[in-house]
C-alpha cells in the first residue's frame, strides 16, 4: 500500500511540476522578447495580432457572440499592403502576451488608416472598449484591456518630459527611450481603491452624473502619494459620504483601463450602524444611499435595458460580472446569506 501511495505522490508531483514549468517557461520567454529586440522582431513574423483603431478593438459578431479575431502575420501583411505601409505599421505593434505554445500576441492600432476598408476586408467592426469588455469572453476582455492601456501609454509618451525630444519604443513596446537624455520610461498603472461600505445589515452604493441611468456601484478613488491602501479607503469614504471606517478587509484586485490604466484594489469596509448617516459630496456624487439585501439581490438580476419604468424613473442596477465592483457586491450578498 505504501508503494501505491508513493507512486501516486510521484505522479501528482510530476504533474504539478509540468504545469509550473509551463508557466515559468512562458514568463521567461515573454521577458526574453522584451529584452531582446532581434528576437522580438523575429517573433512578429510568427505571432498573432489584435487590431485597434483609435484605441477601439476589432470584433466580429458570429451569431449572438462577439469574437476577438487573432490575425496571423501573413494576414496582417495582406491588409497593410492595401495601404502600402506594411513594414512601417508592424513596427508600431506592442507585445501583450503569448500562448502556452509560445506563440506571441501583439496589439496594433491602425488609427491613421481608413477604418471602413479594414472593417470591410475582415467582416467586423471596431467597437468602443467599454462595450467590448462586456460582450466578449472574460479571457479576451482582460487581454483587450491590457492592450488598450499599453497602446494608450505609448500614444501619450512620445516625447521626453525632460528634454522635449521624441522617445523611441523598443520592438516589444515594454519601454520608451529618450536618446537625447538617456532616460528610459516604463508603462505605469495608477492604484485605485474601490470599496463596498457596509453597516452590517446594509451596503452603500453610489452613482456619479456620468453613469448610465440607474447604475449604482461601490465607492472608488485614486490613492494619494504616500498613502497606503488602508489610508486611501478611509479618506475616500470620509470625503465622499462623510462616514468613518471602523474596519476593512482586502478582497481582490483587477486591472482597469479607464480612465487610462488603473489597478483596482477592492476592499470591504465596515462603519458603525449608529453613525451611518450619509453626508454626500455633491461635487463628486449624484446620489449615494443604503441598500438592503433584498434590493441588492433584485438589482443583480436586473439588466440595464429593463431598468426604465413607465414613469421614466430607473430602477437600480449594478456593474456586470466582469467588473470587480460586481464581485464585491456578490461577496456581500454571500456574507449576508451565510
Amino acid at each position: 500500500m505504501a508503494a501505491v501511495y508513493q507512486a501516486l505522490h510521484r505522479r501528482v508531483s510530476s504533474l504539478v511540476c509540468r504545469l509550473h514549468s509551463t508557466y515559468v517557461r512562458k514568463m521567461r520567454y515573454l521577458n526574453q522578447l522584451k529584452e531582446d529586440d532581434s528576437l522580438c522582431r523575429q517573433a512578429q513574423t510568427s505571432g498573432t495580432f489584435y487590431l485597434f483603431h483609435n484605441l477601439s478593438p476589432f470584433l466580429q459578431k458570429v451569431g449572438k457572440k462577439y469574437l476577438v479575431p487573432q490575425l496571423s502575420a501573413a494576414e496582417m501583411k495582406g491588409i497593410l499592403e492595401k495601404f502600402q505601409e506594411a513594414e512601417q505599421w508592424i513596427e508600431k505593434s506592442v507585445l501583450i502576451g503569448c500562448s502556452d505554445e509560445h506563440r506571441p500576441h501583439f496589439a496594433l492600432d491602425l488609427g491613421a488608416l481608413d477604418k471602413s476598408v479594414i472593417e470591410s476586408e475582415l467582416q467586423g467592426s471596431f467597437t468602443d472598449l467599454r462595450k467590448a469588455l462586456f460582450v466578449v469572453d472574460g479571457k479576451d476582455s482582460s487581454l483587450l484591456a491590457s492592450a488598450q492601456s499599453l497602446l494608450r501609454w505609448h500614444d501619450s509618451h512620445q516625447y521626453c518630459s525632460k528634454t522635449g525630444q521624441p522617445t523611441q519604443k523598443n520592438p516589444a513596446g515594454s519601454k520608451r527611450v529618450c536618446h537625447a537624455s538617456g532616460v528610459t520610461y516604463y508603462p505605469q498603472m495608477s492604484p485605485v481603491v474601490i470599496t463596498l461600505v457596509s453597516n452590517g445589515s446594509q451596503c452603500l452604493l453610489a452613482r456619479q452624473p456620468s453613469f448610465p441611468p440607474g447604475m449604482f456601484t461601490a465607492l472608488s478613488g485614486f490613492c494619494d502619494l504616500g498613502e497606503n491602501v488602508e489610508e486611501a479607503v478611509r479618506r475616500e469614504v470620509a470625503e465622499e459620504v462623510g462616514l468613518e471606517v471602523e474596519s476593512l478587509r482586502y478582497s481582490a484586485s483587477q486591472h482597469w483601463p479607464f480612465p487610462s490604466s488603473s489597478l483596482m484594489i477592492a476592499c470591504h469596509a465596515l462603519v458603525g450602524a449608529q453613525r451611518a448617516e450619509i453626508s454626500m459630496d455633491t461635487l463628486e456624487l449624484e446620489e449615494a444611499r443604503w441598500f438592503g439585501l433584498e434590493e441588492i439581490v433584485e438589482g443583480l438580476k436586473r439588466e440595464p435595458s429593463s431598468s426604465k419604468q413607465e414613469d421614466g424613473r430607473f430602477l437600480p442596477w449594478f456593474p456586470p460580472k466582469q467588473a470587480i465592483a460586481h464581485q464585491l457586491i456578490r461577496e456581500w450578498v454571500q456574507q449576508q446569506t451565510a
